[in-house]
């Protein structure tokens, strides 16, 4: 692990030509590339700009939680609760505006949510010493079932005085005609990549993975910092989940099921090691790429949308045996 913090915090003095060919990001965009040129070959509605247009909206929301979760797979963490944190603040969010307060009231509630959930799986894995796993695990229902409790198990579509505002927020496209959900996340990403590289926060995040002990006895507040990582996770989902209120124009209690698999597998696929001590925001967004024209593929193909699964975890399994060899070679 010492050579992987070493690595992730000495890019800056290797060749950009070698940082390229050596990073796993750079080989999955290439075959993003790569699907996306096949796809436009051989199929007719792949390359139409409705199509293209979708896929960029839809993979922006595994993309953005990606984000957070990059910061926690770095720490050694892992947090299977997103996809319920995201349905909680949701429907928080959608009772709040429906009971006739305004949007940002509702947002204030939706992100005041998503920080206590994220609190409290950080404190019970770093004061309290529960494994990652666990905590979020029982986070996962937790989060879930207080959803069901808020709406009483019922689809919410009236927001209140401000309902037009929040679709707009979620599925409008103010700038240029791009998506507003694939700004949020341009915008994410870059706010994300600066903390990862540039600021001392971001160094005691790959400290924390590269050696826990070592960044113990150095100084680092290996506990605050967790606690940090796994509250910037559930914000990210919180965030995910206004936005995709204000897109789908309903929310319901099965919204986000099943959506932790996909962002750790964007995570991963990206480049995160789930070991810790490795990953970057332009790998989580690269992943949830990938994922998404795997996803638009199938049916394009005339392919049984059932084989997602197979492909995805076709995709983390070679992710992760690419990050195993480089390691492998750089240890020789």
């Amino acid at each position: 692990m010492a050579i992987t913090l070493d690595r992730a915090v000495g890019q800056r003095d290797r060749g950009w030509l070698s940082f390229l060919l050596a990073s796993q990001a750079f080989w999955v965009l290439v075959a993003v590339i790569l699907a996306c040129l096949f796809l436009s070959i051989a199929t007719d509605s792949f390359a139409t700009a409705k199509n293209l247009y979708n896929i960029t909206r839809n993979f922006t929301f595994v993309a953005i939680i990606a984000l957070g979760m990059t910061l926690v797979i770095i720490t050694g963490g892992i947090d299977l609760s997103v996809g319920s944190v995201l349905c909680l603040c949701s429907m928080v969010l959608a009772v709040v505006m429906h009971a006739g307060y305004g949007i940002e009231v509702g947002i204030a509630a939706s992100i005041g949510t998503a920080l206590v959930a994220g609190a409290f799986n950080g404190v019970m894995i770093a004061y309290l010493g529960f494994p990652p796993f666990v905590i979020t695990l029982g986070m996962l229902s937790i989060a879930r079932s207080l959803a069901m409790v808020a709406s009483n198990n019922t689809v919410v579509f009236e927001f209140g005085p401000d309902h037009d505002t929040l679709l707009a927020l979620g599925g409008g496209a103010w700038f240029l005609g791009i998506a507003n959900p694939v700004l949020y996340m341009i915008v994410l990403a870059l706010l994300t990549g600066f903390v990862l590289r540039w600021t001392k926060f971001g160094r005691y995040v790959f400290a924390i993975g590269g050696n826990e002990h070592a960044a113990t006895l150095t100084g680092v507040p290996v506990r605050r910092i967790k606690v940090a990582v796994y509250m910037i996770s559930a914000l990210a989902a919180g965030i995910a989940g206004i936005i995709q209120t204000g897109w789908l124009g309903a929310v319901t209690t099965n919204i986000g099921a099943g959506m932790e698999l996909q962002v750790i597998a964007a995570a991963v696929i990206g480049g995160a090691n789930l070991a810790g001590g490795a990953g970057t925001a332009s790998g989580a967004l690269i992943g949830a790429a990938l994922i998404e024209v795997i996803r638009n593929s199938l049916g394009l193909l005339g392919i049984n949308a059932f084989w997602q699964g197979a492909f995805i975890g076709g995709a983390i399994v070679l992710a992760v045996l690419f990050d195993r060899i480089r390691n492998f070679r750089q240890s020789e």
